[in-house]
């Protein structure tokens, strides 16, 4: 049985910094997103200041003994499950740097197993640093002042360096953008993801480069806000682990999520089938295997006479892939997500029977050139790290999802007469 739980309506209730649609086409494909014109700001009667002082974990040490309830278990796994905010792939090269011994033995081989009563020490180990070069890379900046930069990310664009992606990323441009020499910059990262996990603001020596307080996947589009500075770093990052930032996403979905809105609480952890995925794995929180995860959805608008759905998401954690964790658990993986069930013959299974003979063959090309998530992080508020003004902003869907959408909309053979919950109005 799904654990979602139905919320009551909730709304967006005015946007500080709009990126107003370009042309008249954003208007017509996304009526409703584009009434985000009001423009207020709240300034909180005061300025908190913050004292939180940020670590990359290097020098961490775990002194434990294993309590599992049955059977064996993967040393790097354990590890995994009792340091929060280190990766796994850390902790793996941990284990390999020869820091983690299990009985005052040390061991080198991360499938290791110890089973209950094993006495392991581990030291994490530092971060590995990767060299980025500035790169006049073209950057859609939505906002920007001497503290903080609000970016559009385009889709398929990489947020940080990477053994995978050494250079052509956000942070190759933002340091040109900067003018900022060539940095080191570090990964603790198995993957691109949606995380509120912290890097390091500086090198060993100080040497400072553009905090990345937070990522989007590769493949999502939209807003991500970059720090300038050690101070803005830390106060971003502290509204991270609070969970205040406000984060609104939309997507498309294969099929139509039921009930039209409601709040999916199921933990999300590496998935033991495939591991460049996560997975929802319910009760999974007691036994280690992964971290609480929370998502709010609401339907906008049904598609295509329910082959799909615009939907909104608002995150209260920051889980890797958690929106596409959680679509997946539903039963409504995202279209384009072809690593979570999202594939195009999915789709259009799905489509294709419900809509109009004269859009079928327009259907079929438009899906088959789809390569990424139908994601989009249309909406970040936050509290400015130097003013304690309450900013926010919003920027409408890139053209290859504002492209769909459209031919969905228009192409669905039957009128939809469900009552459905716009929160754009």
């Amino acid at each position: 049985m799904l654990s979602i739980s139905p919320v009551p309506s909730f709304s967006i209730t005015s946007v500080k910094y709009l990126r107003s649609p370009s042309s008249s086409s954003f208007i017509s494909v996304f009526p409703k997103l584009s009434r985000f014109v009001t423009a207020t700001s709240a300034t909180p009667n005061s300025t908190p200041e913050t004292t939180t002082t940020r670590v990359n974990n290097a020098g961490l040490k775990l002194d434990e003994t294993v309590s599992v309830s049955k059977g064996k278990i993967r040393l790097d796994s354990w590890i995994s499950s009792r340091v929060d905010g280190v990766s796994r792939a850390r902790v793996q090269s941990s284990i390999r740097q020869g820091l983690v011994s299990v009985n005052g033995h040390v061991i080198d081989k991360v499938s290791h197993n110890v089973k209950a009563g094993d006495e392991v020490h581990c030291t994490i180990s530092k971060l590995q640093p990767l060299r980025a070069e500035p790169e006049d890379i073209p950057l859609d900046i939505v906002y920007e002042d001497q503290h903080v930069l609000v970016v559009n990310k385009p889709p398929h664009m990489v947020v940080h360096p990477a053994p995978g992606n050494p250079n052509g990323t956000l942070v190759n441009g933002i340091l040109h953008h900067c003018s900022l020499p060539c940095v080191a910059t570090y990964s603790n990262q198995e993957d691109d993801d949606d995380s509120d996990e912290e890097e390091t603001f500086s090198d060993d020596e100080g040497m400072i480069r553009p905090g990345i307080v937070h990522r989007l996947d590769k493949g999502t589009s939209g807003l991500l806000v970059v720090a300038k500075d050690e101070h803005s770093h830390a106060h971003l990052a502290e509204q991270f682990k609070l969970h205040t930032i406000e984060r609104v996403y939309i997507s498309l979905t294969t099929g139509v999520p039921s009930p039209s809105q409601g709040r999916i609480d199921v933990p999300i952890g590496r998935d033991s089938n495939n591991r460049i995925r996560m997975a929802a794995i319910p009760g999974s929180l007691s036994r280690g295997r992964a971290r609480h995860a929370a998502s709010r959805y609401k339907v906008v608008e049904t598609l295509a006479g329910g082959g799909s759905a615009l939907v909104e998401w608002r995150l209260e954690t920051g889980r890797t892939h958690q929106i596409r964790a959680h679509a997946k658990y539903m039963g409504v993986p995202l279209l384009g997500d072809e690593v979570y069930g999202g594939t195009k013959s999915m789709a259009l299974s799905l489509l294709q029977r419900r809509v109009s003979r004269s859009d079928q063959e327009e259907i079929i090309e438009l899906v088959s050139r789809m390569d990424r998530p139908c994601l989009h992080a249309i909406v970040l508020g936050f509290e400015h790290p130097c003013t304690g003004e309450i900013i926010k902003f919003s920027c409408p869907p890139p053209p290859d999802l504002a492209e769909i959408v459209g031919l969905l909309r228009r192409s669905g053979r039957d009128k939809v007469t469900t009552k459905l919950y716009f929160y754009f109005t």
